[in-house]
């Protein structure tokens, strides 16, 4: 049970939460309160969150359970390092020599302590980045942050960060370095913007070493006071096997990365699979093998996987967003393998499922265009002209029995079957006169002159409905425009014929009260007719009408305004005498 509360606790130190991983390593003394190492844990993590009384606690109780264990007075010199006890903190490093000579993290913190105490009596002048670099909190803002965890694994770059926290002043030596970038915008808590596309978790290749700096330096540069570091939690042999299969899995992954970069993606494979036997609770290198594989067209290899990367994340409660990548990689997989309507469906029923882990503009658009595909496939598959005319002619066959809503029903089956025929749009348009909706059939009728431009039974079904909206001008022209393509229709003649009749009858001024009302109240709701008298000119040109004849006809030769006067006089806002 010990044991147990133990690794919770060091694994809680690795991810920066420093409050439960004391937590646990109490409830580990609790349960064997003679055990050296967990008090040494301990003191690490009170240091950690600058709690020195109690690391300083924690330590003494470390050399008094174990004397002869060099770690324990590591832990003691830092505690008293961290309150500014320097002579303490030198004595007890070099106690710590004494049992371990040759211990680099002892002769560190020594070094560190002599410094600090030989700076003592003079404050060191106040740098920029002092704070930035200072105590243990670096360490535990790196560990804590995705991005920089990684690094701390690389020794180069640990030395880099040991070197600027020791003197802030180098630190110009390492911009060049974007790891070193990213751990200052860590630690200053600014954002800075990763590159690389979301499908694969690829990280950037480490920078090369910086060069070192030509000009000597400076002795008179002074130090900030070094304050101590968390050193690693104590291991058990089965924690440090699986540290190392941890560590040699993102190599694997980073391997992997590299050739996914160059196109060669059995190698990326043979790396990402070789990760996932080194790691099972790191679902990306289920993903990125998954990507591999739909970049090959292994399409089932690829769903395989994601199924598989969800189910373990699941288990392992992963970052919801590595839930949703796994989906939606499963979604474009399964859309790729689609050949009809139907096999959209699960494609869909992907994307959507990603959607709820987390909503991605990425997956939302590609759940659109699966949408889109599935619906143009189901047109395509229902397409039957045959069968469109079968259901054109019963249709045809309940008009004639003046069962309209039945000849609907027929006539919208056959437009599924071929959307593209005019005669259905036009039968329909009738239909929907006959019923009263007359919005639907100006739509049908439109539709149809817009398949067929020289078919005049649209032009006789629209000006027909135009013509009982009372939209008389506008049935004018569009019996108009149909005589154009077929100028002995007899239909289109009757329809001018009527409109003209209407619109002489408003000229007289033979509408009755009524009339004249209602076609006043449709005629203010039209844009047409409200531009016409919002406009400026045509305001002046009605003035000129009324109060003065001779510049009203100036007007009179102007064909636009004239067209426009003849709306108004249709339209029953201006009667000519």
């Amino acid at each position: 049970m010990a044991d147990e509360a133990k690794a919770k606790g060091n694994a809680a130190f690795s991810a920066g939460d420093f409050n439960a991983a004391i937590k646990h390593f109490t409830d580990a003394i609790n349960l064997s309160p003679t055990n050296h190492v967990l008090y040494s844990n301990r003191s690490a993590a009170y240091a950690s969150l600058h709690q020195y009384d109690a690391a300083l606690s924690d330590a003494k109780k470390t050399v008094d359970l174990k004397p002869d264990w060099s770690k324990g007075y590591s832990r003691l010199g830092a505690a008293h390092l961290g309150l500014h006890q320097y002579q303490d903190a030198v004595s007890a490093y070099k106690k710590g020599l004494e049992i371990d000579p040759n211990n680099e993290a002892l002769k560190s913190g020594l070094a560190d302590a002599q410094s600090a105490a030989s700076r003592a009596r003079a404050a060191p002048p106040p740098n920029p980045f002092g704070d930035a670099f200072q105590g243990p909190e670096m360490w535990a803002k790196l560990t804590a942050d995705p991005a920089t965890r990684v690094y701390l694994q690389q020794p180069d770059f640990v030395k880099a960060m040991q070197e600027i926290q020791r003197n802030p002043s180098t630190l110009n030596e390492y911009l060049k370095d974007q790891r070193v970038m990213q751990a200052l915008g860590v630690l200053l808590n600014v954002k800075f913007k990763a590159h690389g596309g979301d499908d694969m978790d690829i990280p950037e290749a480490d920078s090369p070493p910086p060069p070192t700096s030509s000009e000597p330096a400076k002795e008179d540069v002074k130090k900030p006071e070094p304050v101590p570091e968390p050193e690693p939690m104590e291991l058990t042999e089965e924690e440090k096997e699986k540290k190392e299969k941890k560590d040699q899995a993102l190599k694997e992954k980073d391997a992997g990365n590299a050739a996914y970069k160059k196109k060669d993606f059995e190698t990326a494979i043979q790396h990402y699979t070789k990760a996932m036997e080194l790691d099972d609770e790191d679902i990306s290198y289920i993903t990125n093998r998954a990507a591999v594989y739909l970049e090959m067209g292994k399409y089932e290899d690829c769903i395989k996987d994601c199924d598989k990367a969800v189910e373990r994340g699941r288990e392992l409660r992963s970052d919801f967003k590595m839930i949703a990548r796994a989906l939606t990689r499963k979604g474009t997989a399964l859309a790729k393998m689609a050949k009809c309507s139907k096999d959209y469906d699960p494609a869909i029923e992907a994307f959507q499922k990603a959607l709820t882990e987390h909503r991605n503009p990425d997956t939302l658009k590609k759940l659109n265009d699966a949408e889109k595909a599935k619906k143009e496939l189901e047109q395509q598959e229902y397409f039957d002209p045959k069968l469109a005319d079968e259901e054109r002619e019963k249709g045809n066959e309940y008009f004639k029995q003046q069962k309209y809503p039945e000849a609907v029903k027929h006539y919208t089956e056959s437009l599924r079957r071929n959307p593209n025929d005019p005669k259905a749009y036009s039968n329909r348009a009738a239909c929907y006169t006959k019923l009263g909706a007359l919005p639907e059939g100006l739509k049908d009728a439109e539709k149809c002159i817009e398949l067929d431009p020289t078919f005049s039974k649209g032009y006789t079904r629209k000006g027909a409905i135009q013509f009982f909206m009372k939209e008389y001008d506008k049935a004018l022209e569009t019996y108009q425009q149909g005589l154009k393509h077929d100028p002995n229709n007899q239909e289109l003649l009757d329809g001018v014929r009527r409109c003209v009749e209407q619109i002489n009858k408003a000229s007289r001024g033979d509408l009755s009260p009524e009339e004249l009302k209602e076609r006043q109240a449709k005629a203010m709701q039209d844009p047409e007719i409200q531009n016409i008298l919002s406009d400026p000119v045509m305001r002046q040109v009605l003035i000129d009408f009324q109060e003065n004849p001779k510049a009203a006809q100036e007007h009179m030769k102007n064909p636009m305004v004239m067209n426009k006067i003849q709306k108004l006089v249709t339209a029953g806002i201006v009667q000519m005498q």
